[in-house]
């Protein structure tokens, strides 16, 4: 199955938490599909992780390059991850030479056991290996709770690689470019850019058909401005999100910077007449409450950008 370009269009695409696992013979959400040629991505599902989606609630992506295959994030789990390469054989009979880690969260590291394993190389930024040291041991543990038995042989396993600002690999048919933008959702967030294709795996750098979370390190003028100043001038025509189906620029600056723009505005304006951190909650939010995740995230999201802003 081949993404065309009509679905590529600036609409608002339903996402709903209650769709049950597309792929119920795998431990993926959904089976891969091709973006573009060459460009495969299984779609997560745009909720929480649960032992129903395996943690599968992000993109994992994985390019066919003519020689070898480049995997962009380990999953969330060694089951996950076995799945995903079961899926990349069934689709080519080249090896997987690399993988990349988008950032340093469970959904994006928690698999690169099973890829050291088949002794592949796994890249990261400095800052998302930083965040698997740190943090590594608790991250496994959140998983173990909801992922039960599907966590099995999963153990911490940092990058084998690291860099600071990009990574540039040419193999095959492709230049794929790891590219550390500047601050934006978590620690150590990088974009894939196929220059030639103008496409980009965005990570967490991008989201849409679900709200995406604000953490306690996430700065949200620091991702605005790497946004407005960076990631905008990729120009890029395709956009694997981190969360949601491949879509276009529009839409994701819609659903991350543009959500990110006007949240922070009317917090300002909470402040500026003298509101405090309880009321600021309650911000108004509404126009993006067709969003997945937002029951969980929109009165979270608020606190923190306050808790921001009161000293900026």
């Amino acid at each position: 199955m081949r993404w065309v370009l009509p679905f590529l269009v600036a609409t608002s695409v339903s996402a709903s938490e209650d769709i049950a696992d597309k792929y119920p013979n795998s431990l993926l959400y959904d089976k891969p599909v091709e973006v573009i040629p060459g460009v495969f991505s299984a779609i997560g599902a745009t909720a929480p992780p649960t032992y129903a989606n395996a943690g599968h609630n992000n993109n994992l992506s994985f390019i066919v390059t003519g020689d070898g295959v480049v995997v962009i994030n380990g999953g969330a789990a060694y089951s996950l991850a076995k799945a995903l390469h079961s899926e990349i054989k069934a689709t080519t009979d080249q090896p997987v030479k690399l993988v990349f880690n988008e950032n340093g969260q469970g959904h994006a590291i928690l698999g690169n056991n099973y890829w050291a394993e088949q002794g592949v190389p796994i890249i990261a930024h400095v800052d998302a290996a930083e965040e698997i040291a740190e943090r590594g041991a608790g991250i496994l543990s959140n998983m173990k709770r909801y992922n039960r038995d599907q966590a099995d042989g999963t153990v911490v396993q940092g990058p084998t690689a690291t860099f600071e600002d990009e990574y540039v690999v040419e193999m095959g048919d492709f230049r794929i470019e790891a590219r550390h933008l500047g601050p934006a959702h978590s620690p150590g967030d990088i974009v894939i850019w196929l220059p030639k294709q103008r496409l980009v795996i965005a990570g967490d750098m991008a989201f849409h058909e679900r709200m995406l979370p604000v953490f306690e390190h996430t700065y949200t003028a620091d991702w605005i401005e790497t946004w407005d100043t960076k990631f905008e001038a990729l120009q890029a025509i395709y956009v694997i999100p981190g969360h949601g189906h491949p879509t276009n620029m529009d839409q994701v600056r819609r659903y991350t910077r543009d959500y990110l723009v006007e949240l922070r505005k009317k917090i300002g304006a909470h402040i500026e007449a003298g509101g405090g951190l309880a009321e600021a909650y309650y911000v108004d939010q509404s126009s993006y409450s067709h969003l997945d995740t937002f029951e969980e995230l929109a009165t979270k999201n608020a606190g923190r950008v306050f808790e921001q802003m009161e000293f900026e």
